[in-house]
């Protein structure tokens, strides 16, 4: 009885200690998962800036790599215009800054790069309520913007008020209008000034017979109920753009610290990825080579 007894004893003794162990292995197992969680949780966000004629491209791009990263953070701080944020970034207040400009010299810190990402077309475009008007040549889009077009029957189309809508001078969108098409003519007093271009675009949507330049992209991703209008008799698409006969284009870029963290370079390196580039071409730009 004493010999089983002890046996029995030995046994429990064992078995406790392989208990034991066992908890000990998964206690630290658990311990690393929740370790690694918390990583997770507390990895800073990607914090982004941009001219407001870039953040739609950034938007499109930041959506397909939070779908592939379900862990990724991505933070847009503000919209305005390209130089507040490059000074955004050149101050560490984000990670990147969407552009509608090259760096300029005096931007230019040394500890900052630029990469142009696509293209985007400019396109004039018009209420859904302005009916018979389908091409303006350069002199009839000069005579609105100017003032001395006021209606448009005088065009072909309905009897109603021309309603222009205008950014500021110093905006890419005005910039490229006057460039290519309105030169140095005085705008109309009567033109609706709007900062930003989300706003012009709110605003040509809810106004009738109003009128109004932005992105091509954003109306075929959004498919906004408006009417493309021809320039000249040429239709504002990525085949008359790559064979010259329509130039009205802004060219978008990114800009980012020479010495980026793992996680903002992960981005970057997707964004400039074949995948990146297609998603691009999907949604209506013009990919950068």
């Amino acid at each position: 009885m004493k010999i089983i007894t002890a046996r029995v004893i030995l046994g429990l003794v064992v078995l406790g200690l392989c208990s034991c162990n066992a908890i000990k292995s998964t206690t630290t197992n658990n311990s690393s998962q929740t370790t690694s969680q918390n990583d997770v949780q507390t990895q800073p966000p990607i914090k982004i800036a941009g001219s407001s004629s870039s953040i739609t491209v950034l938007k499109v791009l930041t959506e397909a790599y939070q779908a592939q990263n379900k862990t990724a953070k991505v933070e847009f701080i503000s919209h305005s215009q390209s130089e507040g944020a490059i000074a955004a970034l050149k101050n560490d207040i984000v990670d990147i800054a969407g552009s509608s400009h090259k760096l300029k010299p005096e931007e230019d810190n040394g500890k900052i790069q630029y990469r142009e990402l696509a293209q985007d077309l400019l396109v004039v475009f018009t209420h859904n309520s302005v009916k018979g008007v389908t091409n303006l040549t350069t002199n009839q889009l000069k005579s609105i913007y100017a003032g001395k077009i006021t209606n448009w029957q005088e065009l072909g189309g309905p009897n109603a008020q021309i309603v222009v809508l205008d950014r500021p001078e110093d905006e890419s969108a005005k910039k490229l209008l006057r460039k290519y098409y309105l030169g140095q003519d005085k705008t109309t007093t009567k033109a609706v000034i709007l900062n930003k271009e989300g706003e012009l675009i709110d605003t040509l949507q809810s106004t009738p017979y109003s009128i109004g330049a932005f992105s091509l992209a954003y109306s075929a991703i959004n498919q906004l109920p408006v009417n493309r209008l021809k320039l000249n008799g040429i239709e504002p698409n990525k085949g008359n753009f790559t064979n010259g006969k329509y130039q009205m284009v802004r060219h978008l870029g990114v800009i980012w610290q020479k010495a980026p963290t793992p996680t903002t370079q992960k981005f970057i390196d997707f964004i400039f990825s074949s995948e990146g580039h297609k998603l691009l071409q999907d949604k209506s730009f013009i990919p950068s080579n």
